[in-house]
């Protein structure tokens, strides 16, 4: 097995056939039955005045994405001629691929609609600390444009003590919080909305809701009707299957209680991988693992390939 930079090297030699433009939107092919694997790693040549949040809105990504997959690139200034990566390949959450799938630690929603073989996939601003955003089985409950927003008094009251009042009421317009249109949710008191802020998709700055790119927005309540399920997940270690190999993609996990230790890390990747029904049927690169493990990029790795069924009582070994 290659190691994990050798792995993402040749990922991204590949991914060069793929340098272009902006994408107008996130809208993949579902892989075939059995496997998990959707996108393509890109990778552009910055301009002079490109920032990571421009690139990212141009493309459908968060900016805490941009920074994870481009380790010691400036953000705010990449520089003329730059590589940047687009990390705009992805392994599907585990569970259902229907209705909405949101995964707080990607800060990314997924959206499969009916009858179509194609998953939509946006970035997500979602709640920060002290704020956050709750792992639940939801669905939409109404859908409105333009919508005019009644501050919670949780809210006026924080901002007052900063020095900022806020009014009970704020109509629509470009200082609404709330963007062009938001989608309520079964869970009381929680949204899925625009922004009249570019910066913060992509990472945790609501106080619970979940913040879209205006476009993405209007292009998902466009598609999405009243009654749609609602998934939200919280996992930051991700299996999937490719062409007969096994990737794991790794984010950082979220925690109001401070940052989680290696143990408690590397725990977590194997109760995702034990999830998985053929999980004592592949032969792991642990080594590969650890490093994506540490790097937490977002970008899809290939860590083992599938071999042949263990004998029944087989334990996987303490590997970290």
């Amino acid at each position: 097995m290659l190691s994990r930079s050798v792995t993402v090297a040749r990922c991204l030699s590949l991914s060069a056939l793929f340098a272009a433009g902006a994408v107008e939107a996130l809208e993949l092919p579902l892989p075939p039955p059995g496997e998990d694997i959707v996108g393509e790693v890109r990778v552009i040549q910055a301009k002079y005045e490109d920032t990571f949040a421009d690139l990212g809105t141009a493309n459908d990504l968060g900016y805490l994405e941009m920074v994870v997959a481009n380790p010691g690139v400036d953000p705010w200034l990449p520089g003329e001629g730059t590589e940047v990566i687009l990390p705009t390949r992805f392994i599907l959450p585990p569970g259902p691929r229907e209705g909405i799938v949101i995964n707080l630690a990607e800060y990314r929603l997924y959206y499969y609609p009916k009858d179509r073989n194609v998953v939509h996939t946006y970035p997500l601003g979602i709640g920060r600390e002290g704020w956050s955003s709750p792992v639940a089985h939801a669905r939409i409950t109404a859908k409105t444009p333009n919508p005019g927003w009644y501050p919670p008094q949780s809210i006026r009251d924080e901002h007052a003590a900063d020095g900022d009042p806020l009014p009970k009421y704020v109509p629509p317009g470009p200082d609404n919080p709330l963007g062009p249109y938001k989608m309520t949710l079964s869970v009381p008191g929680y949204l899925i909305h625009g922004s009249n802020k570019k910066f913060g998709i992509g990472m945790r700055v609501s106080h619970g809701c979940f913040r879209m790119l205006n476009h993405n927005v209007l292009a998902l309540a466009d598609m999405v009707p009243v009654g749609t399920s609602v998934r939200i997940i919280n996992e930051p270690y991700k299996f999937g299957i490719s062409n007969g190999k096994v990737y794991l993609e790794a984010h950082a996990p979220l925690d109001d209680e401070g940052a989680p230790s290696i143990v408690d890390k590397h725990a977590a990747v194997i109760n995702a991988l034990l999830k998985r029904n053929e999980s004592n049927q592949l032969s792991l690169d642990w080594d590969v693992v650890r490093e994506v493990v540490a790097a937490e990029d977002g970008l899809p790795v290939e860590i083992a390939e599938p071999r042949e069924p263990m004998a029944v009582g087989t334990v996987i070994p303490e590997v970290f």
